[in-house]
């Protein structure tokens, strides 16, 4: 485990606290506090998971499983649903082998939100964690309407060391992207990481706009891998999930990022988006540096969650 992993887990682990206080304390309270196991105790425990994020649906089949396993293994102590509890709340979460793909292909990825969820900042940020993976990254920087996204969007592909294509007001997106494929293809990027406009309100003018955007690539860069990332604020909990929902009806979503996870008590979102949705959850942010933003690890996610300490970590 590498030194900026393991930073990121303490970091993590500090940033859940107020979740861990919505869920766990509750959770370790009906395991402590009932004697059998009953319907009483698994609604108890359906309470705690829904009214902490979770959702209904992931709820459902994490009891679900829960319930078959108690019977299964003869389990007569609500103290001993804890393990098997936490691990199916880490198989909900689970994101298959090629969610990073794109990181080793030619790919092109639009990041996708709205306004105020971390969008230019995650671009940003995940700009330089691609560069410092050795690849060639290009920003286009298509979000045209909010008159500062440019701005910040140069700043950080200035910090990130990583080229930049357009960033001017009122430009139109599309063509944005347009000048940003053919220096793609010219500079021979690995990866073009595209800003686009979050604006959900309308969503008729989005659809068409990200449709207008899909045919370009399509013409332009036929070969290349492509990546829908949808950007979402970990602290708007339900909110995010119903965002989630609309964006993955105007566009082809091909995963999620959770920014703001430090100092959220709503962070059981992301087993909610991962359950409702079958949206994996690929990035998690839970700060302002480049280092903040990492790759989203389940296991590592859920140990933190639960104050579960890290094998290895006092060696």
């Amino acid at each position: 485990m590498g030194e900026e992993k393991k930073g990121f887990f303490g970091r993590l682990k500090e940033g859940l606290t107020k979740t861990r206080d919505n869920i766990v304390h509750s959770m370790d309270s009906v395991f402590g506090g009932f004697s059998n196991i009953d319907d009483d105790f698994y609604e108890e425990l359906e309470e705690i998971l829904i009214t902490g994020d979770i959702g209904v649906k992931a709820a459902e089949e994490i009891l679900e499983k829960l319930k078959s396993q108690v019977k299964e293994n003869h389990i007569k102590e609500p103290a001993a649903c804890k393990a098997y509890l936490i691990e199916n709340i880490k198989e909900q979460m689970q994101i298959g082998e090629t969610a990073y793909d794109f990181e080793k292909e030619q790919s092109v990825v639009l990041v996708i939100g709205v306004n105020g969820v971390g969008k230019t900042t995650t671009v940003g940020k995940l700009a330089g964690q691609l560069k410092n993976q050795g690849r060639k990254v290009l920003i286009a920087a298509a979000d045209t309407f909010r008159a500062a996204a440019g701005e910040q969007l140069t700043e950080w592909a200035g910090r990130a060391g990583v080229d930049i294509i357009g960033g001017v007001e009122g430009a139109d997106p599309a063509s944005v992207i347009y000048d940003a494929l053919h220096a793609a293809k010219a500079r021979n990027a690995d990866v073009l990481l595209c800003d686009t406009a979050g604006r959900l309100h309308n969503k008729k003018n989005l659809m068409e706009e990200l449709k207008k955007i899909d045919r370009i690539v399509g013409k332009e860069f036929p070969n290349a891998h492509r990546e829908n990332l949808i950007v979402l604020d970990g602290t708007t909990g339900q909110n995010a999930l119903q965002q989630a929902r609309e964006f993955s009806e105007v566009t082809d979503a091909t995963g999620i990022i959770l920014t703001k996870l430090d100092g959220t008590a709503k962070g059981g979102i992301a087993v909610a988006i991962q359950s409702e949705l079958q949206l994996p959850v690929k990035y998690i942010g839970v700060g302002e540096k480049i280092e903040d933003l990492q790759k989203f690890d389940a296991g590592q996610f859920v140990d933190a969650l639960f104050d579960v300490r890290e094998e290895n970590e006092d060696e």
